[in-house]
């Protein structure tokens, strides 16, 4: 369908429904789009789109980002993605701690890794992300890869955030890489519009379309727009891989405090390759000389969708991509980035 047709489309059902309705998308790349296209631009007024926790790095927790730069800094060779580099921490960056010696290496792909492991000893691969980037981590584990595990379950971030009476959230674009991985029924317990869309604009205003369809006739449920990739049950191959290495455990969400079984840990049988029992003893002398640090970043806010980015004092100011004071500035998927490069 065409672009013009679909914007039509969403006038006349907003029309019908008449009142002020939040939609909100759960992933980066969703955010990335909607702000490269203008598409809250050509929305009617009543339609808010508002801005989840969709970006892997920004979620991470504040500990475990001072926990692996504290292992750079004690001489542990650490391999991570670009993006994660950057997120400021009480002990400073990663990239700090490359600054001062320490050994960062930058890489595109777990394979990457894998490859520098076997040149460098000790060397420990950060694994950041939800399901999508998970199953290549899990691999990197089966070949021999260290890891220190950040990976997080996208579906019980979805239900905190329905939990909490703070946000009001007419329905969700959920994720599309993400459920490519682990399908679209997993969402059908959670009571509220969703759709699944894929990553052009038109998958996004078609997506819209669809939740305002939902809205009309009163249901609650999952549809799936991006059925070219997502699949019902997902990808049963890389879940059957996820589930072999890793075992479900509570984890800390930037913003959203801790959430039951949202995490993944390392199983027993890999542990001589799981860096938090590796460096046990030297994670734990970490943790008693972190003195977390006063800041006035609300990343934890805007992650919630309570706040946009530009209701942050730093935002633009003293908080920038080459400037980051919180991890929602620091990622291309994180919100924060993405309002400074498409309105500044």
């Amino acid at each position: 369908m065409e672009y013009k047709k679909l914007v039509q489309n969403i006038q006349k059902k907003e029309e019908k429904i008449n009142r002020p309705l939040r939609f909100m998308e759960l992933c980066g790349t969703h955010s990335e789009v909607i702000a490269k296209y203008g598409i809250k631009s050509i929305l009617p007024e009543n339609i808010k789109l508002i801005t989840g926790p969709g970006c892997p790095v920004c979620v991470t927790d504040q500990s475990e980002i001072d926990i692996v730069t504290g292992l750079a800094l004690t001489g542990i060779p650490i391999a991570c993605y670009g993006d994660a580099t950057n997120i400021p921490g009480s002990l400073g960056s990663l990239e700090n701690a490359r600054q001062k010696g320490a050994q960062v290496h930058i890489v595109y792909d777990v394979i990457e890794a894998l490859k520098l492991s076997r040149k460098i000893s000790n060397l420990v691969f950060w694994g950041i992300g939800f399901e999508t980037t998970t199953v290549m981590t899990a691999w990197g584990i089966q070949e021999g890869l260290a890891v220190f595990s950040s990976h997080k379950l996208f579906p019980p971030a979805m239900e905190a955030l329905m939990a909490n009476n703070k946000i009001r959230v007419d329905g969700f674009i959920n994720p599309g890489h993400v459920s490519a991985i682990i399908g679209a029924e997993v969402y059908e317990k959670f009571q509220i519009p969703q759709v699944i869309a894929g990553f052009g604009a038109e998958d996004v205003l078609l997506a819209i379309e669809m939740l305002l369809d939902q809205i009309i006739s009163g249901e609650k449920k999952v549809e799936n727009e991006y059925t070219r990739l997502v699949k019902k049950e997902g990808n049963q191959k890389a879940q059957k891989i996820i589930s072999e290495i890793f075992e479900i455990r509570n984890a800390s969400w930037r913003g959203l405090g801790e959430i039951e079984k949202s995490g993944l840990k390392i199983r027993k049988k890999y542990q001589h390759l799981n860096a938090e029992f590796i460096h046990r003893d030297l994670i734990t002398k970490i943790k008693k000389e972190i003195k977390p640090k006063k800041n006035a970043c609300r990343c934890g806010e805007v992650l919630q969708g309570l706040i946009e980015s530009k209701q942050c004092k730093l935002f633009g100011k003293s908080c920038t991509p080459d400037n980051p004071q919180g991890a929602c500035m620091v990622s291309r998927e994180g919100s924060c980035n993405i309002n400074f490069r498409f309105t500044e």
